[in-house]
């Protein structure tokens, strides 16, 4: 191992029911380094952070920080020795203030209360590291994700450590706010801070970081040094093949399935547009664009100020969701965690909840067809799980947002709206995902999909409706369409 490693990992072993998370993973990770972590969802990324950050205790190996043998129990202990993690889930508590998100359990205190003048102080100060403009006041509830993910970050660097992990941490953030944490982590790297950086981004760790180590199923696959590796030579190793890709071609029939006119509400205005059979019909625009907000009015999730819904040319009123349904409408919401599954459920029971109808006879549950239905989705999707009994919480990030497509496509609507669909997947996952939505829509399912991430807009688009500030501000052509021209676009300019 590395003379100057501030952190080595001594053939890390973590078994669970079912699975071995980790398989005797060997690797080092140099002081003031910034070293990205890479691997498919389910290679043993997260689970190897939360050893290291003491929520998990492994089964066999150990870690030394700075040539010492160290055993976290908790993570007030890593946290004493140096270490801290930004999740990719976050953990802020929503009633809470910016300010007491960011010092919970350390408030600094004056006498026996809290110094709150203070505590306010030093949160503007960290905010202002990161350019975030919030008010320490500010329930951390009332803020858009991209906002409470940099708010996750000033926490963590209100920790002075010595070992930060950031785990997906641009996956809500716009393209500004990556700008100023690169520059944060080249400031923690010139002050001789580690960090572990992990992230399916490929094209931000070629930008940001100093190595890289692959793992694949548990297993340590290599470090390499990113000055001497491709992305193309990165991807052979979390995935072991060439990913392919799918030549595009025209699927979408001319007739109107889904037409908006005038939508209006708190969060946009002035919004119409049409939804042709079979179209993929990207939703693009940055943070706080406006457009979860209109799917979530079509959907009836969210209350219509104005404006009408046509259906196959019928005029339709959608009060909720279970009516959208009805119509034919599906939505895969972009938090899978908070919206999406029922985490305590099964996998079988997550797939089938959508539409029990399937599984049922006089509405009596056929126990027996639950599971074949799950096992042939679970094969299709390629949802990596030891069993379809696997709790969904169980399942990493990419394969928990496979389930929730497999939920849906039991049901098999019409139209099927899916808000930022490969947030946080590996580049085995997306290109899955990717191939399921083409396929959808080749059958005459009409799609929306809403995305941050442009060249996913320009890979999976039919048409491409751009939108800032509530309003949309372009429509482009697949052959019109390109980063530049989207992103005129999606920052107001007319």
């Amino acid at each position: 191992m590395e003379q100057n490693a501030y952190v080595t990992f001594h053939g890390i072993t973590k078994t669970f029911p079912g699975v071995r998370a980790l398989d005797d993973v060997s690797f080092s990770i140099a002081a003031g380094e910034v070293h990205a972590l890479v691997g498919e969802n389910g290679a043993g990324k997260s689970t190897l952070i939360n050893i290291i950050a003491g929520n998990y205790h492994p089964d066999g190996g150990y870690i030394e920080i700075k040539g010492e043998k160290v055993r976290m129990r908790n993570y007030a202990e890593a946290l004493v020795k140096g270490i801290s993690v930004v999740y990719q889930e976050r953990s802020l508590v929503p009633n809470l203030s910016v300010a007491e998100n960011i010092f919970a359990d350390r408030q600094p205190r004056k006498f026996l209360f809290i110094d709150k003048k203070k505590m306010y102080e030093e949160t503007e100060r960290l905010c202002g590291e990161i350019q975030l403009d919030v008010k320490p006041s500010t329930p951390v509830g009332e803020l858009i994700p991209a906002k409470q993910q940099m708010v996750e970050i000033a926490k963590a660097l209100s920790n002075e450590s010595e070992l930060l992990i950031l785990d997906e941490p641009t996956a809500t953030i716009t393209e500004k706010e990556t700008e100023v944490l690169f520059r944060v982590i080249r400031e923690f790297k010139a002050r001789g801070i580690s960090v572990i950086y992990i992230s399916h981004r490929l094209q931000e760790i070629f930008g940001i970081a100093d190595r890289v180590t692959v793992l694949k199923d548990g297993k340590y696959v290599g470090t390499r040094s990113i000055k001497d590796v491709q992305i193309g030579d990165v991807i052979k190793m979390m995935v072991g093949r060439d990913l392919y890709t799918e030549k595009y071609r025209s699927t979408y029939e001319e007739e109107t399935v889904l037409e908006v006119r005038n939508l209006t509400s708190k969060k946009f205005h002035d919004v119409s547009f049409s939804l042709k059979r079979g179209e993929v019909l990207c939703f693009a625009g940055l943070a706080g664009a406006g457009r979860t907000e209109v799917a979530r009015v079509i959907i009836g999730a969210d209350p219509l100020e104005s404006g009408e819904i046509f259906i196959r040319g019928k005029h339709t009123r959608i009060g909720n969701p279970e009516q959208a349904i009805e119509n034919g409408i599906g939505y895969l919401p972009e938090d899978r965690k908070e919206h999406g599954l029922y985490l305590e459920m099964a996998v079988a029971k997550n797939i089938v909840s959508g539409n029990l109808n399937h599984v049922a006879k006089n509405q009596i549950i056929n126990e027996k067809k639950v599971i074949e239905v799950s096992e042939k989705y679970k094969e299709r999707l390629r949802i990596m799980c030891p069993s379809v009994q696997t709790v969904a919480r169980q399942l990493s990030g990419g394969n928990q947002q496979k389930l929730v497509f497999a939920k849906w496509l039991l049901v098999d609507p019409d139209i099927l709206i899916v808000d930022e669909p490969t947030r946080g997947v590996d580049v085995g996952t997306k290109s899955e995902i990717y191939r399921i939505i083409r396929e959808l829509a080749s059958r005459g399912t009409s799609i929306i999909v809403i995305s941050s991430d442009f060249p996913e807009v320009l890979t999976l688009s039919d048409r491409i409706i751009v939108m800032y500030n509530g309003t949309i501000t372009g429509e482009l052509t697949r052959h019109e369409a390109t980063e530049e021209s989207i992103m005129h676009f999606a920052s107001g300019i007319q």
